[in-house]
């Protein structure tokens, strides 16, 4: 792992010594630098940056003690290692202490032993520069992922806004009826999504999409709803007479826009027009589950529908069901994420109780959040979306 021409300064002022070791481990492949005492050896050591020094003990001018400290003054990491014939305990744990990568005692019977404490030497220390500069390289690519992890909570933050800037006020009263609704998204954008608006002065429309997948993308086409149904309704006003405006139309219409714009991404979708002339809900289902849930009198009970998601077939086709209001009605809309908080081992057992809970609840938004905790939920495998619309109740 050392490398193959590392070079070596050898501090000695015995020539013999200094001579006999530098013979030997040229011949073992390394390039050696040499000094007679300590002081020119730092003038070497600093001019030539060797990979190692090997050095003794005691040296006129500055000794091997004072060297070690002189050249950890200079912030490097060059191991050394000590070579003597004093054989004083204090001083080989001293110059331990200091950092020494190893102390040999002289005379060196076998070099051998020399070569392999320096190739040992050196492998640590090039061990020690490839983990700083791991650590180096890691923490510049965390500053990176800090600063694109900071982009990326600005764009969520700006596009979190821009999704609550589209959603309707809540609560809204008009001429009688209450729309309120609630999103709470898995992810920090939400894939669920609610609408309602007056379309003219008798009619009020109403949905609620739940976009396949999570997050940015999927909150990109609560947008592109907004948009879709927004133009629709614009450019049927801009005739001066609105048509029907059936829901199953709009339905269709919103599925070929998605399929027109490739963007892989299905909703399944709950929609409806209220009369208030003749008191009549026309609504159409996509592929939506759980169904609309109707409490009134004290009961509660499923609207009839089905339907395919949007923006999955060229083909597909919606239905547009009729029914008369009671006079005093809740209708409650919910995105699929709901049933992860239901009681039940099956999503029959699931649905066969949501009634039941909307009944306890009275039909309300405020006690469908506390009888499901919604004000205590943690992490969330889906989004969850509640729409309840309501008109006379106690």
């Amino acid at each position: 792992m050392q490398k193959t021409s590392a070079t070596l300064l050898i501090i000695d002022d015995d020539e013999v010594v200094r001579a006999s070791l530098a013979a030997y481990l040229e011949d073992s492949g390394f390039t050696v630098l040499q000094a007679s005492n300590g002081l020119q050896g730092l003038q070497v050591f600093e001019r030539e940056q060797p990979d190692l020094v090997i050095c003794d003990l005691r040296m006129p001018q500055v000794d091997g003690l004072e060297l070690i400290r002189r050249i950890n003054a200079l912030e490097v990491d060059t191991p050394i290692i000590v070579v003597s014939g004093a054989g004083v305990m204090s001083d080989a744990v001293e110059a331990l202490r200091l950092g020494a990568a190893d102390y040999l005692i002289k005379p060196l019977e076998d070099l051998a032993v020399l070569e392999h404490s320096v190739r040992r030497a050196l492998d640590r220390a090039y061990l020690r520069l490839e983990n700083q500069r791991y650590r180096e390289k890691l923490e510049a690519a965390n500053r990176e992922l800090q600063a694109s992890l900071h982009l990326l909570q600005e764009d969520q933050n700006a596009g979190r806004q821009v999704q609550m800037n589209m959603l309707p006020v809540t609560p809204w009263q008009i001429d009688g009826l209450q729309f309120a609704h609630q999103i709470i998204p898995s992810l920090y954008l939400s894939g669920d999504f609610v609408d309602y608006f007056r379309v003219d002065e008798r009619r009020i429309a109403f949905y609620l999409a739940d976009v396949s997948g999570h997050g940015a993308s999927s909150a990109f086409i609560t947008v592109l709803l907004k948009f879709m149904t927004t133009r629709l309704l614009y450019e049927s006003r801009r005739n001066g007479s609105l048509p029907e405006f059936k829901p199953s139309e709009v339905l269709g219409h919103i599925n070929r826009g998605l399929i027109n714009c490739k963007l892989g991404k299905h909703v399944t979708m709950l929609g409806g027009v209220i009369d208030e002339q003749s008191g009549e809900l026309t609504y159409s289902i996509g592929g939506h589950l759980p169904l609309p849930v109707l409490y009134s009198e004290g009961q509660a009970r499923y609207l009839d529908g089905r339907g395919l998601p949007v923006g999955l077939f060229n083909e597909a086709e919606y239905t547009d069901h009729v029914m008369t209001l009671p006079q005093s009605f809740s209708l409650t809309l919910l995105s699929d994420g709901i049933l992860d908080l239901l009681p039940g081992d099956t999503l029959q057992e699931k649905e066969l109780g949501l009634p039941l809970l909307v009944s306890s609840a009275g039909g309300t938004l405020d006690g469908l959040r506390h009888v499901l905790g919604l004000a205590n939920l943690a992490d969330m495998p889906d989004d969850i979306a509640l729409l309840v619309l309501s008109r006379n109740l106690a």
